[in-house]
This record gives C-alpha cells, structure tokens and sequence, in this order.
C-alpha cells in the first residue's frame, strides 16, 4: 500500500468539563493521504472500539463543510493548517509520514468541553435568538425583483450569510471573543431592507446577550478573520459596532 502513512496522535481526553483532561497518545497507521481528517479519526476509533476502549468523541454531522460542527483545534490552528477549509475538508495530504499532530477541542469558558473534542456551542444558539431572526409581518413573499437593493449590499450581506458558526473565530482569539461571528448574524439583516425594522433592538439584544454568555472583547489582531472557514470580514465587526453605538444613543434620545 504504497504512499499510505504512519502518524503520531496526541489528541485531548477528558470526560467532562469538570474532569482535568489530558492528553493520550495514538499511532496511526497506514492512513490513505486522500482520507480526511474525520476519517482519520473514524479509523482510529474503530481500532480503539475494537480493543475495548473509549472512541474519541468529535462533532461532525455533514462532512462536507456546511454545518460548522467539526470544530478541532490542530497543531495550534483551528481546523488545521490551511485557510478556507473546514476539518472534514482538511486531507491528511497536508501533513507528512511520520508527522506528530496534536488535537484540542476549542478552548474557551463559554464553549464549555463536552467529552474529549466534542464542546458544547449553544451559546451561539441562544445569541441567535436573542435577535438574529426577522419577526416583523411582511405579509406574503414578493418577488425578488421588487425589492430593490443594491448589488454591493446584497453581496456583503450574502458574505455574512456564509457563517457556520463553526466558533473558529472564538477559538483563534486569545480573548475567546465572538465579536465576529455576532457581527456576520447582524451584518446579514443590516444590510437588507427586510431587516430594518428591527435593526437597533436586534443589535443591542444580540451583543447583550454574547457578553452574557462569557465570550471576551474583541482584539482587533485579526486572528478571528484568518482562521475563518469562510473567510468572514472583519469589516463585520465594524459596521456592528457602528449600529451598536448608534442604537445606544437612540435609546438614551427616548
């Protein structure tokens, strides 16, 4: 089986978030370099399952770089060493016979560890429904034609409609901040006619409720944009910032 390799794992175990965890460590071998990562890890598991011991437990639903569930932190990089791919797109190509890779969950108070690699995200859940949504009646759907919006707006916010919510960003900051994720939620609505109704009161809930939840400040190093699986700008950021600060002075006004 020429051009298969042997790796070296040293993945994250711990058996909830009370338990210290540690790290354990794996040989792997004879691993296809078109596998990918969650096959990877498919293959060890059943080897591990058929020793009688305890599979890794990870996130993964789709595989296929849609859902944003499968969330590893490798060699110091959320979803590994290459840029606009998810870990279920990343191939074992990237990495060389012989390589030693490290395997974390995210780490941050506020995705608190599951089991192993598995972290709980539903506090994404609850800042999408502290406000990322549309509520108001429009009554029935028109056409899109009708609508009339600009090309460059509709582009931008169809750019923040891209986010998985994978939680990469929060993982790549040193301040687990979610500002990016949150800015590509309200950035999507900003941008459109059908989201201006609700615009000040769907900003100031949702970032409420992400400073609730634990996430971190912002650091403005950019990690958060870097390390995105699809690429989602900071420029985000920005214009929620803008419309936070706005909608604080309108509410002080009344």
């Amino acid at each position: 089986m020429s051009g298969n390799m042997n790796l070296t794992l040293k993945v994250w175990r711990q058996k909830n978030k009370d338990d210290r965890g540690k790290f354990e460590t794996y040989p792997v071998q004879h691993i296809s370099p078109d596998m990918s990562f969650l096959e990877m890890f498919d293959v060890l598991n059943e080897r591990l399952i058929n020793e009688g011991k305890d599979p890794v437990a990870f996130d993964h639903d789709c595989r296929e770089g849609i859902c944003g569930m499968c969330s590893m932190f490798i060699n110091g990089r959320p979803h590994g060493p290459l840029q606009g791919v998810t870990t279920c797109q990343l191939h074992m190509r990237s990495f060389k016979n012989g390589d030693t890779i490290v395997v974390e969950p995210w780490r941050a108070s506020a995705f608190p560890v599951i089991k192993d690699l598995a972290v709980d995200r539903s506090a994404f859940d609850r800042i999408i429904s502290a406000g990322g949504f549309i509520s108001v009646n429009t009554g029935n759907a028109q056409d899109a034609n009708s609508i009339p919006i600009p090309k460059d707006d509709a582009d931008a916010a169809f750019a923040a409609a891209t986010c998985i919510g994978c939680g990469a960003c929060v993982a790549a900051c040193k301040n687990a901040s979610a500002m990016l994720f949150v800015s590509a939620k309200v950035s999507q609505f900003a941008l459109l006619p059908q989201g201006q109704a609700e615009r000040q009161e769907r900003v100031l809930n949702m970032v409420a409720q992400m400073d609730a939840e634990g996430f971190g400040s912002c650091t403005n190093t950019g990690a958060c944009e870097a390390e995105c699986p699809k690429g989602i700008s900071l420029s985000n950021i920005a214009r929620m910032n803008r419309d936070y600060i706005g909608a604080q002075l309108s509410v002080q006004k009344a």
